[in-house]
């Protein structure tokens, strides 16, 4: 690892009358929780069931009202299709520019600015170019407002548990060879005493055949059964951060130079994603108080996979590739990075939940009392989508993933409660609209389906029956129907995004399966409903009857024909 590191400006501290939340003040509950807890926790489910409820309810006092009801869901949810057709196009776009751009030559052009000497030949154009031009000349003028680029370092964590060696070893090969010196990244293996004795000799092998070729390769064994914790990647990578923050403290590195990314053990990172990484980094005044969030593609085995699990995939795609434009609903999902400042002053991620990335956003606005934001790195990090032996195997795997996600529900109390306590430190406005975001997001993957599905027949079946038949509500079925075939056209703009984010088909998948990577969008409606309602309103049954997810389960993969699990 280099010794001698160039000295860069001090980052910009954080400034405001309230004091910041200890990590202990951040951590989610275990055991009992207060009323007003109990209260957010069933507040999902209770709106979530009520809304289908009211499909069936409603006919029966007025079928007019249900039918304005629904209808009015329709309307919402097609003008949503609409604007997610525009989102994932823009998405995808700046994706396809950003991956493009040189990275390491604009990290380059910061540096020699600092220095005040020219930037070096390389191509202008292309994501940003014009914003670079501008930053650079600001630079020359005042060197001292970024930070030196060539003094970051990447501290790596990568997450395992009982992954065979090929897999993991695929990722630890692709740090090699991205566009930011191997020297630079500081990978630590986080790996579970619960993965036994083979897990042990994998982490083993590992750091004897590419541990030298690192700035660091640390290994660290998070021991079964601690105390306060759910046994899953929260606890594991946040006892792996803790070594990480030790290990920086011995070799008296400047921590503020660190910045820290949770990779998966089959996360695949572009090749420009730690240089722009540390691009975003150098050049933000905010520095300690933001995250950096990738585009999470799902696509590294897609060709293998079958069709409902590519359809899951792709519509993970699609929300991925969308919030990268939607500023206020972009949200740590997946691996992210942040400062190691951050993390240890907020004692990294939670170790008591089994979505802690999703999580983490909440635990770091907190933290920050509201001074927090999350900036999109418009590059991906490429991941599999569940693959699982059989059919039947990589269904119930699917099924397990997506219930695990959804039970990001669990935030809807943490979040509430704190927003609306008497004593709250964090901005009440931007609480509330964060709550409410949160809340409508988690209501809408629960019942939205459902309605839409079976929302057009239920008003028209009860007003024949009871007499109430009007022209509105005996064309409903067909209103919904045609409302929905213009919807098809948000879905003709992401099944063409899909398409063009495929990776090249594998010699060993037949040509045919071409024809199956278009047909399968005709399992698009039943997908949501058997996979994204099913699995949501499972979620918030579960804490609406205090029933707590505190195991991790791990979701089996299979991938270039290994076996492996995964998150």
């Amino acid at each position: 690892m280099r010794t001698n590191r160039q000295s860069a400006s001090e980052p910009v501290p954080s400034e405001g009358p309230r004091p910041r939340q200890t990590s202990d003040d951040l951590e989610l509950p275990l055991g009992p929780r207060t009323p007003a807890y109990r209260f957010f926790e069933a507040l999902p489910a209770i709106i979530s069931f009520t809304a289908v409820g009211l499909v069936f309810v409603l006919p029966f006092i007025d079928a007019m009202v249900g039918a304005v009801y629904v209808l009015s869901i329709v309307g919402l949810m097609f003008a949503r299709a609409m604007l997610g057709a525009i989102d994932v196009t823009r998405g995808f776009l700046r994706y396809r520019r950003a991956a493009r751009v040189d990275w390491a030559a604009r990290l380059t052009d910061l540096e020699r600015a600092m220095d005040g000497r020219p930037s070096l030949a390389h191509p202008r154009g292309g994501f940003r170019a014009a914003e670079h031009k501008v930053l650079v000349e600001q630079i020359t003028g005042d060197p001292g407002s970024i930070m030196r680029p060539s003094s970051l370092l990447h501290a790596v964590v990568v997450a395992a548990y009982n992954e065979p060696y090929p897999v993991i070893a695929d990722t630890i090969r692709t740090l090699l060879h991205t566009s930011t010196s191997p020297d630079r990244l500081l990978v630590f293996f986080a790996y579970e005493e619960r993965g036994g004795p083979a897990m042990a000799e994998t982490a083993r092998r590992l750091d004897a055949e590419y541990g030298y070729r690192f700035g660091a390769f640390v290994l660290v064994k998070h021991p079964a059964s601690l105390p306060d914790e759910v046994a899953g990647k929260g606890a594991n990578i946040t006892y792996a951060g803790h070594r990480l923050a030790e290990w920086v403290r011995e070799r008296a590195i400047d921590p503020h130079r660190v910045i820290v990314t949770s990779l998966d053990c089959d996360n695949i990172p572009h090749e420009s994603y730690f240089d722009c990484v540390a691009y975003e980094y150098a050049i933000a005044l905010d520095r300690e108080r933001l995250s950096f969030q990738p585009i999470s593609l799902y696509i590294t085995n897609i060709w293998d996979v079958p069709a409902p699990s590519r359809v899951v995939a792709s519509a993970n795609c699609f929300w991925n590739l969308t919030t990268t434009v939607r500023r206020l609903a972009l949200r740590n999902f997946a691996s992210h990075a942040q400062p190691l400042t951050a993390l240890v002053e907020m004692g990294f991620w939670s170790k008591r939940t089994i979505v802690e990335d999703g999580h983490q956003y909440w635990r770091s606005w907190f933290h920050f009392n509201g001074d927090y934001r999350v900036v999109p790195i418009h590059v991906p990090i490429f991941q599999d989508a569940v693959q699982a032996g059989t059919f039947t195997a990589t269904m119930v795997a699917q099924f397990r993933q997506l219930s695990r996600w959804s039970y990001g529900a669990s935030d809807v109390p943490y979040v509430g409660v704190r927003v609306f306590a008497a004593d709250a430190r964090s901005p009440f406005c931007p609480g509330v609209l964060r709550f409410l975001s949160l809340l409508e997001g988690h209501v809408s993957l629960a019942s939205i389906s459902i309605i839409i599905a079976i929302g057009g027949w239920i008003p028209f079946v009860v007003a024949a029956q009871t007499g109430q038949a009007t022209s509105v509500v005996e064309r409903m079925p067909m209103t919904v129907g045609i409302v929905q075939q213009f919807g098809m056209i948000g879905l003709v703009v992401s099944v063409l995004v899909f398409n063009a984010l495929l990776p090249p088909r594998p010699v060993h998948v037949p040509r045919e399966r071409r024809a199956t990577m278009w047909l399968q969008w005709l399992l698009y409606p039943l997908t949501l409903l058997v996979f994204n309602s099913s699995t949501a309103l499972y979620s918030q049954w579960c804490l609406l009857t205090g029933r707590y997810r505190e195991r991790f389960d791990v979701t089996e993969k299979t991938a270039g024909g290994m076996p492996r699990t995964g998150v």
